[in-house]
């Protein structure tokens, strides 16, 4: 029997955490990043985990895939790192709607290997996070190939950044380093990793999906950009050729929930890429339970 489309439960790939808790470990310039570069819609403010529950569900998200994010090297200006607690915590409150995705930082040796190794066997997280963009080391660099390794063995997909970077805090200025052609030779040194691009990869977007259609093992996340502005290419492979290569998400609060499954809906995709690309591609490349 084929599922209608609201039948179909979405999977958010990228959700940043937002309780009260979550905000006390972030700088001070999201308020002014998030609601005026990006013009996020969502709320600034605070919002409980059963209040972002409550709004997934209005927008027919079933589960989130919740960021303990690192941007940059503790101490500069606007870095933080989320707790990998903080993020654990949610996901035990509400199993099987709350999975974790474990930010990495290249810069802490091996220290950071290992407590990135400690969140997935001991603290139930599902993957990797990246922001190449915040160490200014692009993703072919050597100091990411040991948590591609570590990845391999424990068997988790890597996501990472791609595409431009924007401004976050003024007293530190990145460059875009996360160009999508730099994901190829990881897929070639690590075939069995699973590799995922968020962000789109926009303006680098066919470099994007030139990597996907390369690799069986490179992914896109489609998240923090509007689905109504996203490029005709784009929105042309999701629903053709790369209707296996493509995850859902918003990376809220920069998109807001239901105004983004809205805009998804309006492009018109079939019932089985709509499918795929909101819940069935995000259950088969982390390998978790329907």
């Amino acid at each position: 029997m084929e599922l209608h489309e609201a039948d179909v439960k979405a999977i958010d790939a990228v959700v940043n955490i937002w309780t009260p808790e979550a905000l006390s470990h972030r700088p001070d310039w999201k308020d002014g990043f998030f609601a005026g570069k990006v013009k996020a819609k969502s709320p600034m403010s605070a919002v409980s985990l059963e209040q972002m529950l409550e709004r997934m569900a209005e927008a027919g998200i079933e589960r989130g895939f919740l960021v303990a994010a690192r941007t940059g090297r503790l101490g500069l200006p606007g870095s933080y790192h989320m707790p990998y607690e903080v993020v654990a915590r949610a996901c035990e409150k509400f199993p099987g709607r709350f999975y974790g995705l474990a930010g990495v930082d290249p810069t802490q040796g091996m220290a950071g290997l290992r407590a990135f190794e400690d969140a997935v066997r001991n603290m139930g997280f599902i993957g990797a996070h990246a922001y190449p963009h915040w160490f200014e080391t692009a993703p072919d660099h050597a100091r990411w190939y040991p948590y591609y390794a570590k990845c391999c063995e424990l068997g988790v997909p890597f996501m990472t950044q791609v595409g431009q970077s924007l401004i976050y805090s003024p007293d530190q200025r990145l460059r875009s380093v996360g160009r999508p052609i730099t994901l190829d030779a990881v897929a070639c040194d690590f075939p069995e990793l699973k590799l995922l691009g968020i962000h789109v990869g926009i303006p680098w977007h066919d470099e994007m999906i030139a990597m996907a259609w390369k690799h069986e093992n490179v992914y896109i996340v489609a998240d923090a950009h509007s689905p109504k502005y996203w490029p005709d290419s784009f929105v042309k492979y999701v629903g053709s050729y790369g209707r296996s290569k493509v995850l859902f998400g918003t990376d809220f609060p920069v998109l807001d929930f239901k105004r983004t499954v809205k805009e998804i809906d309006e492009l018109g995709f079939k019932p089985e890429v709509r499918r795929m690309l909101m819940r069935e591609n995000a259950l088969r490349v982390f390998g978790i339970p329907e």
